[in-house]
């Protein structure tokens, strides 16, 4: 480990010299500089030093971005700079950036952990907790290719219960063999590609079993990207009547979405991912699947999210902003595209965000949930990336692309 770190800060150093102040905003190696002049940072590396992740520990462990294709090669994950450079933190949430980090549902309703006791549901008395916001998280180990993190925490949740438990992560970067196992196909030498899957799970450490009558937990993990006017996010489900599975796709969270925004059809959907407009959307349990997706066409990057999804499992926890009639009857896979919540106003980002959710399980004392998210950046030819966006989204580049235009 120790070596392939010192290769890693030495290629760094090469690249900006060992004593410059100067930070390349958007590639690999110029984000960890600048990461570095703020907070400890993880780097692991595959055995040719062309796919890499950073992760932070102070930033609860989350992967802050990746590349692949070196410390000079482009970098996929949104970061912050205004606010990581400040040193302030914010009081209603820190958005530090990061394409895969560690939440907790729900966000809102009766057992929401991110309002306090029957507090009204608006933004002045939102608050992120302090344990996925500003605490950091503890390294329990790490090689080359691996880092585990814990955390124990106890939170109080809208209805008043209490919640004591811990949690676990463990980042694990992906050879290239396995990430097209995962993704079931070969994937063409001419394609770079960085595959990372994080862990993660919620142990109740508490003396009581945790029911839904007082309210659950769910693990949420969310992935910020950098948002253009090219980039289309794409979410794929099952097809079938709304009598039978329900609607085709949550678009209600901060009102409608724009009929130019969202595209749905029988069994996908297409969201403009160009951070210009605050919206989001949701695949309920019966439709969901395994996987979703975005394509940047300016870049021509390909991002995949897979995760575990329960057989047959329909509880997942509600994060509208409402006491509700169902508050185990929420989305597994979600997509956000930030904007201004108010016109004229700044947004948080701009950002897109990919985001899956564990169910909501009744847990006994010392009993534990886990939840897989794994992130996939390919990059090459439209031609290379329409064969695998045809295998794991059911569409290809063109419908992408054509979809796109609609939303113009």
């Amino acid at each position: 480990m120790k070596h392939r770190a010192l290769i890693i800060l030495s290629s760094l150093a090469a690249l900006f010299g060992c004593k410059t102040k100067v930070v390349v905003k958007g590639i690999f190696g110029g984000d960890v500089a600048f990461l570095n002049k703020h907070t400890d940072t993880i780097v692991l590396t595959d055995e040719t030093d062309s796919a890499m992740i950073v992760l932070s520990a102070a930033y609860q462990g989350r992967v802050m971005t990746s590349t692949a294709n070196g410390v000079k090669g482009a970098s996929f994950g949104w970061i912050n700079y205004d606010l990581i450079a400040s040193g302030q933190f914010q009081e209603h949430i820190n958005v530090f950036g990061g394409e895969d980090r560690f939440w907790l549902g729900p966000e809102g309703g009766q057992y929401s952990i991110f309002f306090g006791k029957d507090a009204p549901f608006d933004m002045e008395h939102w608050f992120t907790p302090a344990v996925i916001d500003t605490e950091p998280f503890e390294v329990v180990s790490k090689s080359a290719r691996q880092v585990t993190f814990t955390k124990s925490a106890k939170l109080t949740n809208y209805s008043g219960t209490v919640l004591s438990f811990r949690m676990d992560r463990k980042v694990s970067l992906l050879s290239r063999t396995i990430a097209g196992e995962k993704l079931g196909l070969a994937l063409p030498d001419a394609v770079s590609v960085v595959a990372y899957e994080s862990d993660n799970k919620i142990t109740n450490t508490g003396e009581k079993a945790w029911q839904k009558e007082t309210g659950l937990l769910s693990i949420w993990i969310l992935g910020m990207f950098k948002p253009s006017p090219k980039t289309t996010i794409v979410i794929p489900f099952k097809a079938g009547s709304d009598d039978e599975l329900g609607p085709k796709v949550n678009d209600s969270y901060f009102g409608k979405v724009p009929a130019e925004r969202l595209v749905v059809e029988d069994d996908v959907m297409f969201f403009r991912g160009d951070g210009r407009y605050r919206s989001k959307v949701g695949i309920n349990p019966q439709r969901a699947k395994d996987i979703a997706g975005s394509y940047d066409a300016a870049g021509k990057v390909l991002t995949l999210i897979q995760y575990t999804k329960g057989v047959g499992v329909t509880d997942y926890v509600n994060s509208m902003w409402e006491l509700q009639e169902k508050p185990y009857a929420g989305d597994v896979v979600n997509s956000y595209n930030d904007g201004p919540a108010v016109p004229g106003e700044k947004p948080l980002g701009p950002f897109y965000e990919l985001e899956s959710s564990s169910p909501a399980v009744e847990l006994k004392p010392a009993e534990s949930i886990s939840h897989v998210h794994r992130t996939f950046h390919l990059q090459g030819s439209e031609a290379q990336l329409d064969a695998i966006a045809q295998k794991t989204l059911g569409v290809g580049i063109t419908k992408i692309k054509s979809s796109l235009k609609k939303c113009s």
